[in-house]
């Protein structure tokens, strides 16, 4: 078996009341797992966190609704907020210019 052919989630005691998390195990191939590696290091996470930040992201339910709810707000109201304000100011370039 490969490196990346098994992935763990290890047991781990969190918080004062040592609480433990459940152990999830999953197996993935080569090619993912590599892929999970790169996005993880992208985010300075090691591929365990990432893996399980990902999880917790896609099963908290609250989190993906207001994020809805936001992105639903952002395209009715994102046009009176520009007229108003002015647009988003826009982020230098490397080189001092602005960025398109």
């Amino acid at each position: 078996m490969t490196r990346g052919a098994l992935f763990s989630l290890r047991t781990v005691c969190s918080g004062r009341y040592r609480r433990f998390m459940k152990q999830l195990n999953i197996r993935i191939d080569d090619a993912t797992y590599a892929e999970l590696e790169k996005r993880a290091a992208g985010a300075h996470m090691t591929p365990a966190d990432y893996a399980r930040a990902l999880l917790a992201d896609d099963v908290n339910e609250q989190r993906n609704r207001f994020l809805a709810y936001a992105a639903h707000f952002s395209e009715q109201w994102g046009p009176y907020f520009e007229a108003e304000y002015g647009p988003y100011p826009k982020k230098a370039g490397n080189n001092g210019t602005e960025a398109a």
